[in-house]
């Protein structure tokens, strides 16, 4: 590291857990986001300010006036643009250093596997639970751990997947792909909750990098914003599930 990567992360070296090696592990990393909405805002800007040095973002979506309320990656001027331009234009301004890749497009098959492969920790920012289900198999397949987020209403969850022979998988905690009705278009949303769990993605991808404090690997973080209850809940492997078992 040169001196102004020194001063510019001086406050997480300061950290025991962290240190001038542990940055640069992270400035070594590379985190794949699928998603740059909600989730993926938050989770890419406290990244690219921590120093990750590389971030590819996956989204197929253009930023809309309603995305403004929440999407904190996006700003008025860019109503128009590809949401993975306008965040990557964003961390830009952050943090130079950082090596963006912005990739227009919904991430799917072969070209998932290789984006998962390449990866030291996936973040599933999406919306919808096809991904989500295609990206759990991935990692499941590539042992890529992965860090899976989602908000909608007041409430919000978080969970690491290891992918390892004990670890859980997110088809373990859900078993169908649901109702793909059940999205912030159709149930709305309040804007914290999205920032609130993306941190947490930001956060445990970080922890999974550096090697260090206890993951929510195993566990389902559960926030209701309208009591602020936070509680976590232990999840079991599925020797049965159609993924990992």
């Amino acid at each position: 590291m040169n001196d102004d990567q020194l001063y510019r992360y001086s406050r997480q070296i300061m950290l025991p857990q962290i240190d001038i090696a542990g940055q640069q592990k992270l400035l070594a990393a590379t985190v794949l986001i699928v998603g740059a909405g909600g989730l993926g805002s938050p989770a890419a800007i406290y990244l690219a300010a921590a120093g990750v040095g590389h971030i590819c973002l996956y989204d197929d979506d253009t930023v809309d006036l309603s995305n403004l309320q929440r999407q904190i990656s996006h700003h008025t001027a860019d109503i128009g643009m590809d949401k993975v331009i306008s965040t990557q234009q964003t961390l830009k301004k952050i943090n130079p250093e950082v090596k963006v890749t912005a990739v227009k497009q919904r991430l799917a098959g072969q070209e998932l596997i290789t984006q998962v492969t390449q990866a030291d920790v996936v973040l599933d920012c999406s919306d919808n639970f096809s991904t989500r289900f295609a990206i759990n198999a991935a990692c499941v397949q590539q042992q890529t751990p992965l860090v899976s987020g989602a908000a909608i209403r007041f409430e919000g969850q978080v969970s690491v997947f290891n992918m390892d022979a004990h670890s859980p998988c997110y088809n373990c905690l859900y078993q169908s792909q649901g109702e793909e009705l059940q999205n912030c278009a159709t149930n709305g949303v309040i804007a914290p909750i999205t920032g609130i769990v993306g941190s947490i993605q930001a956060i445990e991808a970080m922890k999974v990098i550096l090697q260090i404090g206890e993951t929510l690997n195993g566990r389902l973080l559960l926030i209701d914003g309208l009591s602020m209850d936070i509680r976590t809940l232990r999840l079991q492997k599925n020797g049965q599930c159609p993924s990992c078992g």
